[in-house]
């Protein structure tokens, strides 16, 4: 396998750099994720250079330089608007709080600079008149599609404990299994990864969950480490759904949710969502968590079957908690948290006699007022990864009625009707001018209208809100 890559497509800007270092004595290689991904035939996301230079000696070289991490020997060279990472091959010192080492002292040995990373598949180096240099056997466990550590996996992790996430992440991009004496080591050092802030965390956690391995992340309710990240995961996998819907307990069949968003996001994605990957972040962590709180509301009949009732309103609660716990913006929060809680609506009335029925737009306007216009094609998304997730009990019926709803949206979208009070004929301006008095009860005059033409959308003129909202003003004079 080294003879079969041992050239490397490299861009040109990442080699005219090398090619500058090594003209001025120094040497210099690609290396880390560049190189496994390169290997793999995957595109990296950013090419990395190590270098036996100085900090001071490369920004001498370099016209433009930015001083990203300088004191742990890390420069940035900026070619046209992309950054390259140069680093000086180091050595880390002691690690005190298992994340960050006391000290770093460079070297003029590349050998040492790839010992001390986390993994063989991350400590390749590659420069293209060498070759790639592997002092650790990284392309062997690439052929074997395995994550290994680089020496003895419990002094990596004691070293950074956030590298034990790093790797069950790492098995879920690439696909690959986690080797024993690894997961061993994760098991036994688990606690340590109370040391690693929430934000890292969560950029873990969300890297996997995008990825096609994304299941990968039951290895960490295996070994014990969502115990201090996510030990809302091994509460979801310990509690079956003795239920005709459903033929996963309440953990994999999240998972498997998660699963089908993901090959919605690469394929059919029907409903109208921007396609950064925030609104992919929103979908995953939706998905894994929109049944957190069946562990909290299990209940069992006499006749042995399941029932989760109001799971979807704890389960929006208790997923806030969550997001807030590892340091999600409000937007992302309020979002997940407003699709999970609806994410149970049948949309009955959309489907009658098995054709589709206009009957339903009342509820779907009501609806689209309650969670939001703006998550509505998140939630229809979300409603069709949770029923493929489920077992085949009735899931055509199911999809035709999901279908359903969603062209009874659509419909009303495409007609404008109102379903806020911002889109109403009649606003406030408009009942002070009719001697309401500034106050509470304007609002409640404008729910009464809204409720109007939620149910018959022909009532939202000028014309027949001031009607109605002069019957109302009446009603309550009298009484």
């Amino acid at each position: 396998m080294k003879d079969r890559f041992s050239v490397v497509k490299i861009p040109d800007q990442v080699k005219w750099i090398i090619d500058t270092l090594e003209k001025q004595g120094y040497e210099a290689y690609a290396v880390g994720g560049c190189v496994r991904d390169t290997v793999l035939g995957r595109e990296p996301g950013d090419w990395d250079i190590t270098t036996s230079a100085r900090p001071e000696q490369v920004k001498a070289l370099f016209r433009r330089t930015i001083d990203t991490g300088i004191q742990h020997g890390t420069v940035t060279v900026m070619l046209e608007k992309e950054g390259y990472e140069i680093t000086t091959y180091r050595m880390d010192g002691e690690y005190e709080d298992h994340r960050h080492p006391r000290e770093v002292r460079f070297t003029p040995s590349l050998r040492e600079d790839l010992r001390r990373r986390d993994f063989t598949i991350n400590a390749m180096a590659y420069n293209p008149r060498t070759g790639i240099v592997d002092p650790f056997d990284g392309m062997s466990d690439i052929e074997k599609r395995c994550i290994r550590c680089v020496g003895d996996p419990r002094e990596r992790f004691g070293e950074d404990a956030l590298r034990m996430l790093r790797g069950i992440r790492f098995a879920g991009q690439l696909q690959f299994e986690i080797e024993n004496e690894t997961l061993t080591a994760i098991r036994e050092q688990a606690p340590t990864l109370v040391n690693v802030s929430a934000e890292r965390i969560r950029t873990e956690l969300t890297k996997l969950l995008l990825s096609d391995g994304s299941d990968r992340l039951l290895l960490a309710a295996e070994t014990g480490l969502d115990q201090y990240f996510l030990p809302e995961l091994g509460e979801m996998l310990a509690v079956p759904q003795n239920n005709p819907h459903h033929c996963f307990d309440v953990g994999h069949h999240s998972m498997e949710a998660v699963r089908h968003i993901n090959r919605m996001w690469h394929g059919d994605l029907t409903q109208q969502i921007s396609r950064e990957e925030k609104s992919h972040v929103i979908l995953a962590f939706a998905a894994l968590l929109h049944d957190v709180a069946k562990p909290d509301c299990r209940e069992t009949d006499e006749e042995g079957v399941d029932h989760f009732y109001r799971h979807n309103e704890l389960g929006a609660a208790k997923a806030e908690d969550i997001l807030r716990r590892l340091r999600f913006d409000n937007e992302t929060i309020s979002l997940v948290v407003r699709i999970i809680r609806c994410h149970d609506r049948r949309h009955e009335n959309c489907m009658k006699g098995g054709r589709y029925s206009t009957k339903g737009k009342s509820a779907m306007r009501r609806l689209m007022n309650q969670i939001g216009v703006d998550a509505m094609p998140y939630l229809f998304v979300l409603q069709r990864a949770d029923l493929m997730a489920q077992g085949q009990y009735m899931r055509e019926e199911k999809l035709l009625g999901l279908d359903a709803a969603e062209r009874c949206y659509k419909e009303i979208c495409k007609s404008r009707e109102a379903v806020t009070r911002a889109e109403l004929a009649l606003g406030g301006r408009d009942l002070l001018a009719m001697g309401v008095p500034s106050g509470p009860e304007v609002g409640q005059i404008l729910d009464e209208l809204l409720n109007a033409v939620l149910e018959e959308p022909s009532c939202n003129t000028v014309e027949t809100l001031t009607a109605l909202a002069r019957e109302y003003i009446a009603d309550h004079s009298r009484s």
